[in-house]
């Protein structure tokens, strides 16, 4: 069974997480631009992100027998940084018609203030431009009125929600996401936010539709291995191979599709793996022998 993690930071993993994954049966992943961890103070640094979430980091995983797509956006956290945030936002200009890229995100709201609210409404208007879906980051504090707020706005954008991804729901968010007709996401995490059994416990009381798992694994403590774990918790609870495959596959396949740059027959298809590539003179072995994969040698 295939799987897809459509929400994973991977520019902070390293390359053995890639081979876990693939091992694992993730053959697909949504890299989105986010908050590194600590303040980017010139805009310069984000167009070096930027450029390295469409090069390098899809040379890396594609190595791996994975399928890389990105989001581009300012992150509501970095959005209140005035020495960065008007920058960033015309730089997105060059980037969101790029090759790869399936949505505006991650966007939203933090500390839920006017300035982030001013930003998450431009890049709703940047997605429009660019007839590209929204991924949204609901907040870590007061998250129930983030998301209502969230949902307001998409309204009053009059963005479509079958456009819309609002990512890192729980049991509170999860029932005014689906009413709204947007997609809702679920990152399940080791000890916080949610985690395989209470997902499973979502898919029972709420049904498969537009429901979206990922392991939003990133640079804190966090794991790359959660989509395939609630695939098998899933198993464990007895859900179909149906199922499973659609909320773990089909779904954030269907969902990013929409931005014209994920062809569904293609994905589907497997990669061809050939690690004597190189990325700028760059490969990701440090002298073990390359995987070819059709080699007769």
């Amino acid at each position: 069974m295939k799987l897809f993690d459509p929400h994973i930071h991977m520019t902070s993993r390293t390359t053995d997480d890639y081979e876990a994954m693939a091992k694992a049966g993730i053959a697909a992943i949504v890299e989105p631009a986010f908050w590194v961890g600590q303040p980017r103070t010139h805009v310069g640094t984000f167009e070096d992100y930027f450029l390295s979430l469409l090069g390098w980091e899809r040379f890396r995983s594609q190595q791996f027998g994975i399928r890389h797509f990105c989001t581009m956006g300012l992150n509501p956290k970095e959005a209140n940084e005035p020495r960065v945030a008007s920058g960033v936002i015309e730089l997105l200009h060059r980037y969101l018609e790029k090759d790869g890229v399936v949505a505006v995100g991650e966007i939203g709201y933090d500390e839920q203030n006017e300035v982030e609210h001013q930003i998450f409404k431009t890049q709703i208007e940047l997605a429009r431009e660019y007839s590209l879906p929204i991924l949204i980051h609901t907040p870590h504090r007061d998250k129930k009125r983030g998301t209502e707020r969230t949902i307001e706005l998409v309204k009053q954008c009059k963005f479509p929600p079958e456009l819309t991804l609002i990512d890192h729901n729980n049991e509170e968010t999860l029932p005014m996401v689906l009413e709204s007709g947007c997609w809702a996401g679920h990152s399940i995490y080791p000890n916080t936010k949610m985690d395989e059994t209470r997902m499973v416990a979502l898919v029972k009381q709420y049904g498969s539709d537009k429901m979206i798992v990922n392991s939003a694994a990133d640079w804190g403590v966090s794991d790359v291995l959660k989509v395939p774990k609630t695939a098998a918790g899933m198993k464990a609870a007895g859900f179909s191979d149906e199922i499973i495959s659609k909320v773990l596959w089909d779904n954030p396949v269907r969902f990013f599709a929409q931005s014209g740059r994920l062809d569904l027959e293609e994905v589907a298809n497997d990669l061809v793996v050939d690690q004597r590539n190189l990325w700028e003179g760059n490969s990701v072995l440090r002298g073990q022998t390359p995987r070819v994969d059709g080699s007769t040698s």
